[in-house]
């Protein structure tokens, strides 16, 4: 699908898929951290913590194992049931996917590649079923099964040998800079997103 005249900007986009593809609706956790007298934002902050949340991307444990966690690192801060109640409502927050984003990439694929490399647990494949999204890509690179998380430059030397491409062909699209970062280090171009028009502005040259 490559352009073996040269004429294309890149040889495959390589996407994230959380708060670029999917994104989770939090209000439950929220209006739960309210009632709690907890601090809005305490419980993210402890399950998006590495040693809470790395366990969990690189498939080392299950979402369940990891509401346990998030138990763990609320104690003290409000009783046991209510943590248990916070862990698992964030573990089971509901989720849509941007259809702009969605859209976007669509059209990209009908010219590159498309590979979805996520910082994801296991449940990720199931996820983008519920969103009808399994044929969205190529290939789908998880974190959770190779066992390699974002931004080791090894997942990202996975996921381009996978496609097939070089590195400095690659287009890499995340909204975390740290990711952004480390993938320029290798030679991709790269895209931090932050709306879709970051993303059309970069996948523009293909169409």
């Amino acid at each position: 699908m490559t352009d073996a005249g040269g004429g294309l900007p890149f040889d495959v986009v390589l996407c994230d898929v959380d708060n670029v593809i999917r994104f989770y609706d939090p209000s439950r956790v929220t209006a739960l951290e309210r009632a709690a007298g907890l601090a809005e934002g305490t419980t993210m902050k402890v399950a998006f913590a590495p040693e809470t949340d790395l366990p969990l991307m690189l498939g080392r444990i299950t979402p369940q194992e990891w509401v346990h966690s998030i138990v763990a690192g609320l104690a003290g801060l409000v009783p046991e049931p209510v943590a248990y109640e916070l862990g698992n409502a964030l573990a089971d927050a509901p989720f849509h996917a941007d259809e702009t984003v969605v859209a976007l990439l669509r059209r990209a694929r009908e010219h590159v590649p498309l590979v979805l490399l996520s910082n994801a647990s296991v449940t990720l494949e199931a996820d983008l079923a519920s969103l009808g999204l399994s044929g969205l890509a190529d290939d789908l690179v998880s974190s959770a099964r190779v066992g390699l998380a974002k931004p080791d430059p090894r997942i990202f030397r996975l996921a381009a040998g996978r496609a097939g491409a070089p590195l400095d062909r690659c287009l890499f699209v995340d909204d975390t800079l740290e990711n952004v970062t480390a993938a320029a280090a290798l030679g991709m171009q790269t895209v931090h997103f932050r709306t879709p028009a970051d993303l059309e502005r970069a996948l523009a040259p293909l169409f």
